[in-house]
C-alpha cells in the first residue's frame, strides 16, 4: 500500500480497525488495517482457499432498508453476561470457533438502532479480514461464539462499541457473515 494512498475501508474506524489514509492515523484499539479481500478467495497463487460462496437468501438486496428488528434485541435473542444480544441466522456448517487472537474473513453490515445503515462489506464488494483482538470489544465476543459459514446478528451496546467517545453512537446492530478462520 501507497503512504497517504486512501483506505477502501469505510468507516472502518467504527470496527476500530483503522481510519483516514494510510499514514498511519488510527482511532483508539486500532491494529495493522485490516485487509480488503475478494469474496470468493483468500491467500494468494495457487495455494488460494477457496471460500463458500454467500448464500442469495443471507443477504437482503437492499441493505439500506434494516432489519425489522434493529431497535432493540427481540425477545429471542440470546443475551451475554457483558450484555451483547445476539440471534444466529443461519446456522454454519463448521465445528470450529475463533479465538479472541484468531484472524478471521467475514462480510458484515452495521446500522444504528434508527435504521442507519453506517457501514457493510457487502456495499464494497469486498469481505474483511482481521484479528479479533483489534476490534471492538463487542466483536471480539460475538465472533467467538460463531463457526464458519454462520450469520449472526448482533446488538452491541455502547460500553461493548466506542463507549460514547466516537460515531456511531448508541447501540449498534450487525449482521456478520463468518467466512472463514484462519489456522
Amino acid at each position: 500500500m501507497l503512504r497517504g494512498a486512501p483506505l477502501l475501508l469505510t468507516l472502518a474506524g467504527t470496527l476500530g480497525l483503522a481510519c483516514g489514509t494510510s499514514t498511519g492515523s488510527t482511532l483508539p484499539r486500532a491494529a495493522p488495517v485490516a485487509t480488503s479481500v475478494d469474496a470468493t478467495t483468500t491467500g494468494a497463487g495457487s495455494g488460494a482457499e477457496v471460500l463458500p460462496p454467500m448464500s442469495e437468501e443471507a443477504w437482503p438486496a437492499d441493505l439500506t432498508i434494516a432489519p425489522h428488528d434493529v431497535a432493540a434485541p427481540p425477545a429471542e435473542a440470546t443475551v451475554t453476561a457483558s450484555g451483547l444480544a445476539y440471534r444466529v441466522l443461519r446456522p454454519g456448517a463448521g465445528q470450529v470457533h475463533p479465538t479472541a487472537s484468531s484472524e478471521v474473513t467475514v462480510h458484515y453490515a452495521g446500522w444504528t438502532t434508527d435504521g442507519a445503515l453506517f457501514d457493510s462489506s457487502l456495499r464494497r464488494g469486498m469481505s474483511t479480514t482481521f484479528r479479533l483482538d483489534t476490534v471492538i470489544p463487542g466483536w471480539t465476543e460475538g465472533v467467538q461464539r460463531m463457526v464458519q459459514g454462520e450469520r449472526t446478528r448482533f446488538w452491541v451496546p455502547e460500553a461493548l462499541a466506542y463507549e460514547g467517545r466516537q460515531a456511531p453512537f448508541g447501540m449498534l446492530v450487525f449482521d456478520i457473515e463468518l467466512l472463514a478462520i484462519a489456522p
